[in-house]
């Protein structure tokens, strides 16, 4: 038998699949035939980051932060990448049961005066702010322009790996101020994703942004800000948060699909 996944960044509810970051637009079916397949499966690209977490060895991800997981119990994966995605497994019996979800997009919650203005700032260009709008490279420009207009300042970039090299260069407070911020973002989003799933197995940062990032990724900004949810902090304190660094997590969870019973 022949048989393929693809793992795809966009919602995945019927036999025609359009890419939420990008113009092209498939059949299922026909991509099926045209290749022929006696099988194809498609799924969310974070369904498969998801499938991959039980398969990783303990050198293909980080720890950030203390904590420890319980066996039996949910995990949450979230990553900014071109987007934001965001996925989850729940234990049911001796398999794991992938949640798909487009998570990304859920209305960006803020967690101070800045982070007000930010979202004041960002609702005038694009109506509804979605997490995405900060927690993926394009959101590393939205940050920092952001954060200039709040002071009257017009910036000029068009390319997050700008943001990364003004910040690391010092040459860019605004890229300075927008990766610090961009970390602690990512820790509230992620913490917000721990209490919804109830993820006592664990918080996975997947996607490719993070890793990219290195030091410029702020790990103690990132934990403080997941744990900060006032009265339900002593639920979070004790859940695990890593950084997934092997490469290919997505065709590892793509594999694990094609390959169960």
């Amino acid at each position: 038998m022949r048989e393929a996944v693809f793992a795809v960044a966009t919602p995945v509810t019927s036999d025609q699949v359009a890419l939420t970051n990008s113009p092209w637009v498939f059949s299922i079916e026909e991509t099926r035939a045209a290749l022929g397949l006696d099988r194809l499966a498609v799924i969310n690209d974070f369904t498969a980051q998801a499938l991959a977490i039980p398969l990783l060895q303990d050198d293909e991800r980080r720890q950030i932060g203390g904590g420890a997981p319980e066996e039996g119990q949910a995990i949450g994966v979230i990553g900014p990448g071109t987007g934001l995605g965001v996925g989850g497994l729940l234990p049911i019996g001796d398999r794991w049961q992938p949640i798909p979800g487009e998570g990304g997009h859920v209305s960006l919650a803020p967690q101070d005066e800045v982070e007000d203005a930010i979202l004041v700032h960002l609702r005038q260009r694009f109506g509804h702010v979605s997490a995405e709008r900060v927690l993926s490279g394009p959101g590393l420009i939205n940050l920092a322009t952001a954060l200039a207009a709040i002071e009257g300042v017009e910036l000029e970039i068009g390319d997050p790996l700008q943001v990364a090299e003004r910040a690391r260069s010092g040459d860019c407070r605004f890229c300075s101020a927008a990766l610090g911020r961009f970390s602690a973002m990512l820790g509230a989003a992620a913490g917000d994703l721990a209490l919804t799933l109830g993820a006592r197995g664990g918080i996975y940062i997947g996607g490719g942004l993070c890793k990219r990032l290195g030091d410029l990724f702020d790990d103690e900004r990132f934990r403080a800000a997941f744990v900060a949810k006032g009265r339900l902090a002593r639920f979070l304190a004790p859940i695990p948060t890593y950084l997934v660094t092997r490469r290919d997590p997505g065709l590892l969870g793509a594999a694990a699909l094609a390959l169960a019973p």
